[in-house]
């Protein structure tokens, strides 16, 4: 669909390009993308091939194209899964915190999602389908394990089963399996014990075996981006690796300012009353200005893909259009080093100016009503910029061999540099500065292009990325957009070393009325509605009676609902005065007085609870690593307060001075 927005292929439409010229006798070395069943839209509507008009109407077929393929994708994201838009990484993190976002993970959003990634990846918008396909992914995973009531009951396990789901997803996207493992623990996962490691290796193989039995690039591969260097790399090159690095961090830096910015202007102004508006105009403007440039009209998949590759005899592209020296006579592979000729230089201020497009353009593209990734165009950004400074670095050992830093390792004749391996670098460092990932980063980047030898450079400018966008501020842009969106998130890597007690924060405080419980067998069943109907919260604490105050267990308030109504239809003599009790034994009755409701079953017997003296270090502590969303505060059994998981942000956000309503979910 990507290259229909240039031409179709008359033996069938569905081939991309490439596909529809592998068959052709006609083909030849120099015009290996020159096919007779290959048409651009102007050979096949108006007969011409070259000329202005040519080019305005495959340029006016481009746009139209992609603002039907946008439209296409808002649309049924707006009408049928409103869940379905952006990246899904920041609320799976949420999700697997112990916070239920109802509808997230289910069966339209899967199907809408699915769909709509084809179309705004084919639409050309500055988009990754990575990201997304956690997403995809995780909704798979909480659709099986809603089939075992092993797993849809017990919410633990469920999110275990998630986060073995995340470990595929990006096993898929990357062709990564233990890329996929640990960005799972690094990323997205909360609480990650060592059977769910194993599990989630085991899901990421099966799913890169299946990826691989399917082979969907049609080379055997994995991957997108197989590369395969002949030179290693020197010591002198960790100097400007590690400014890539820098750019990486600065980089990262600016777009998450720029982009929560601009989705916060989303949201407080008249902006986002106009997601498909805001769509076609985005679309429409990219469709614009990346047309005229040939690095940013094909896919970003294949610019990454072209940037990473090591010029080698048989490569047709611009950045390829060294001077040959005639007298060479050298093994095909190892081509020495060369002076650039002209197409290298007009590649490279096209990719200057392609660079500065994709910086721009993602800004305003990620975040949009559409599902979007933020790999692919990360790595685009760096690899651009790298592969520019590696053909600057290869120009300066080529003319001049004799400095002191070059003369140790690079002889004249010999093939020193390789430019696409600063690209591979600079991807890896821009992907580190926005999404803070170091581990799991250098590992998918190696699984990703098969470079084992080049791990210290990625380390070196994955760390750099990492260090230089922290000085700056310590969120990656996940969590970044999960605090804009207000989710109940605690963060594992943030510290609290405030010396306040659960007392200090727990409800009621003095003042405030006290906290609606149930008694064990004194409410009826109209005195339970009523209080279900007058409050909104997500359960009631169950006490003996409303004078000893002594804690039993906690009913969740769907449960409650779900009882009383099955109650009222199935089981006779239940009506408003009925008695709820939650004792093993129904309390002894006059012998006209209604059936009772007997509710022991819905009753969590077991709630967490911890003393008004406990220190919040290890409140936070408990809810982190349990993922809670309330805690009971007891003094010998005596229910004093409760405090929930919103209580404990709201605590947290006081204590480091900032406004602790500005942080609630909306």
């Amino acid at each position: 669909m990507t290259d229909l927005k240039e031409g179709v292929c008359l033996s069938a439409f569905w081939y991309s390009h490439e596909q529809c010229c592998w068959t052709s006798n006609e083909t030849t070395f120099e015009d290996r993308d020159k096919c007779p069943l290959w048409q651009k839209w102007s050979e096949l509507l108006v007969n011409q091939s070259e000329g202005a008009s040519a080019y305005i109407l495959n340029y006016l077929m481009y746009i139209l194209w992609a603002l039907l393929f946008a439209f296409l994708a808002v649309s049924l994201v707006r009408v049928f899964a409103p869940y379905a838009c952006g990246s899904g990484i920041p609320e799976i993190k949420t999700i697997l915190s112990g916070f239920i976002i109802r509808g997230y993970l289910g069966k339209w959003t899967l199907l809408i999602k699915t769909v709509t990634l084809v179309l705004v990846v084919s639409s050309g918008l500055s988009l990754g389908k990575e990201g997304p396909l956690v997403h995809v992914a995780c909704c798979c995973g909480n659709f099986f394990s809603s089939l075992f009531s092993k797993y849809s009951k017990n919410e633990g396990k469920r999110r275990e089963v998630l986060s073995a789901a995340a470990a595929a997803g990006v096993s898929v996207a990357f062709g990564a399996p233990i890329g996929g493992v640990l960005f799972s623990l690094e990323e997205v996962s909360y609480y990650f014990p060592l059977k769910t490691l194993w599990r989630s290796f085991f899901a990421a193989l099966v799913a890169a075996f299946t990826l691989r039995s399917i082979n969907p690039f049609g080379n055997s591969r994995l991957v997108l981006f197989y590369v395969e260097y002949h030179t290693p790399w020197y010591m002198a090159e960790l100097f400007p690796f590690i400014l890539l690095g820098v750019f990486g961090g600065l980089w990262g830096t600016l777009f998450i300012r720029c982009n929560i910015a601009w989705c916060r202007r989303r949201k407080t102004t008249k902006l986002g009353k106009y997601p498909v508006l805001e769509v076609i105009v985005v679309t429409a403007i990219t469709a614009i200005i990346a047309y005229p440039n040939p690095y940013t009209r094909q896919s970003t998949s294949e610019l990454i893909s072209e940037l990473f590759n090591d010029c080698g005899a048989l490569e047709s592209s611009q950045l390829c259009d060294y001077i040959n020296d005639p007298n060479m006579t050298r093994p095909v592979d190892d081509i020495p080093d060369r002076p650039a000729g002209i197409g290298v230089y007009t590649a490279m201020w096209q990719l200057a100016l392609a660079l500065v497009f994709k910086i721009v353009i993602t800004i305003f593209t990620f975040g949009m009503k559409i599902p979007s990734g933020l790999f692919i165009p990360s790595m685009a950004v760096g690899a651009m910029a790298g592969r520019m400074v590696g053909i600057g670095v290869e120009q300066l050992a080529y003319h001049h061999h004799d400095w002191i830093i070059f003369r140790n390792w690079c002889r004249p004749g010999a093939d020193c540099v390789t430019p696409g391996l600063y690209a591979m670098v600079g991807a890896a460092a821009c992907l580190g500065g926005v999404t803070r990932m170091t581990v799991s980063l250098v590992v998918i980047m190696f699984e990703l292009t098969g470079g084992l030898e080049y791990i210290v450079p990625l380390m070196a400018a994955a760390v750099t990325s990492k260090w230089v966008a922290d000085a700056f501020g310590k969120e990656g842009i996940y969590e970044a957009h999960i605090h804009l969106n207000g989710y109940p998130f605690l963060d594992v890597k943030d510290e609290f070393t405030h010396r306040t007690l659960a007392t200090d924060v727990m409800r009621p405080r003095r003042g405030e009325p006290p906290l609606s419980v149930l008694t064990q067998d004194s409410m009826t069943v109209e005195d339970v509605e009523t209080l279900i109907k007058e409050t909104d919260y997500n359960g009631f604490p169950v006490v003996v009676s409303r004078d000893s105050e002594r804690l039993i267990g906690f009913a969740q308030r769907r449960e409650l609902i779900l009882a009383i109504k099955n109650a009222r239809q199935r089981q006779e003599g239940i009506v408003s005065n009925s008695i709820m009790y939650f004792t093993e034994e129904p309390p002894e009755l006059p012998a006209n007085s209604p059936h009772p409701l007997k509710l022991r079953r819905i009753l969590n017997l077991s709630p967490f609870t911890v003393t008004d003296h406990t220190p919040m270090e290890t409140v936070v502590d408990i809810f982190r690593k349990l993922g809670l969303r309330q805690c009971l505060v007891t003094r010998s059994g005596r229910l004093l307060g409760i405090i929930t998981k919103k209580d404990v942000l709201r605590h947290m956000a006081q204590m480091a001075n900032q406004d602790p309503e500005s942080i609630m979910f909306n």
